[in-house]
């Protein structure tokens, strides 16, 4: 078990509250002529850890900053817990808020930064202290109390911040792009951590990235923003294998964008045809006639030593040693494609002719609204 939760009860709720869902009906954000948010509609089942995901200026962080009442919509309906919350500021909303920045107090310790909350709302210091240790062993960081922040490490700030939100023990509990300013082996361990503490507190959590490994890896389900929309809304595992369109296909993991032609329904799936190659696919309601496809790169195969029976000619472009995986790009008759081949099999060296084929169940999907 990581550190942050050491000392966790599983299955607990802080205080005996219960989760609260949270509900966007229709709700849409203007500043001026711009449309940040548009008629967007969701819930978030209480308990559950759902985030947000989409590129820079999507509209994600200012939905998540509705949720939190720091922007107020420009019309439609914001409930949390079956409360309409849609006019209320953010001091009159059960929800915490861990920011991209941490945001903690450089002239306060530790404690001081978890106990402020408590410490405005009227508790007494000696109880607002009380709360805020409980919080910091829960978390790992019993022992750096007296510690200012600039005495910690990133992912100790981390810890901190999410300590002093969850020391208000909230209803909702918000993140903010919160791995962005730590290393990749350390986002790896916190959203691990975050993950872990979410469950065993049977937590609601918002949480916002852009970073769509990070939103595979932590989520119940996920939002796809795009545009101030929402593009598709799912479990990590359907986004990933079964997109909507061609902009979550390519922005949920990486994906070739390859074209093919789709022969009658038969039941559920239909022959696709790619390049001379025949798969047998669901057809996602496609009707007959030429259709694009996402094409995962493990799922391709590369044969150099020409014993594939049925394939698609290629060339190795480049390749590129990763230690766990080897990553090629390929120029194929189908175009130019990404392929990452796992384990220790010897690297195909560039300009080496190669035999193309498919694995469907690795990942390969007819996009429907392409």
């Amino acid at each position: 078990m990581n550190q942050m939760n050491q000392t966790a009860s599983p299955a607990r709720v802080p205080s005996g509250k219960t989760p609260a869902s949270v509900e966007f009906r229709n709700v849409t954000k203007r500043y001026g002529e711009v449309t940040a948010v548009d008629d967007v509609t969701f819930t978030i089942e209480p308990g559950k850890l759902v985030t947000l995901l989409g590129p820079s200026g999507c509209g994600k962080t200012t939905t998540l900053r509705m949720i939190a009442g720091l922007e107020m919509a420009s019309s439609g309906q914001i409930l949390i817990g079956g409360r309409d919350v849609t006019h209320l500021s953010a001091a009159d909303r059960d929800v915490s808020m861990v920011f991209q920045s941490y945001a903690l107090f450089p002239h306060m310790s530790v404690l001081e930064n978890v106990a402020y909350g408590p410490s405005v709302q009227g508790v007494s210091k000696k109880d607002a202290q009380a709360m805020a240790m409980e919080k910091l062993a829960m978390i790992g960081l019993s022992g750096l109390e007296k510690r200012s922040p600039s005495e910690l490490s990133g992912g100790q700030q981390q810890r901190v911040a999410v300590a002093r939100a969850l020391v208000l023990e909230p209803q909702v509990l918000l993140f903010d792009e919160p791995l962005s300013n730590l290393d990749a082996k350390l986002r790896r361990r916190v959203r691990e951590d975050i993950r872990e503490l979410q469950q065993s507190l049977n937590l609601t959590v918002a949480y916002v990235t852009h970073d769509q490994e990070e939103a595979l890896a932590v989520s119940d389900h996920i939002i796809v923003m795009s545009n101030a929309r929402i593009a598709q809304t799912g479990s990590p595992r359907e986004l990933y294998e079964q997109p909507a369109d061609l902009f979550v296909a390519d922005f949920i993991g990486d994906a070739n964008i390859l074209t093919g032609t789709l022969g009658p329904a038969e039941g559920a799936d239909a022959q696709v045809t790619i390049g001379g190659l025949s798969v047998r696919l669901p057809h996602r309601g496609a009707r007959p006639g030429t259709v694009k496809l996402a094409v995962r790169p493990d799922a391709i195969l590369l044969d150099d030593r020409g014993s594939a029976a049925a394939a698609i000619p290629g060339t190795i472009t480049k390749a590129s040693y990763l230690g766990t995986q080897m990553e090629y790009e390929v120029d194929s008759a189908v175009g130019n494609l990404f392929v990452v081949q796992y384990g220790s099999k010897a690297p195909i060296a560039p300009g080496t002719a190669v035999a193309v084929s498919l694995t469907p169940e690795r990942g390969v999907a007819i996009i429907p609204n392409a």
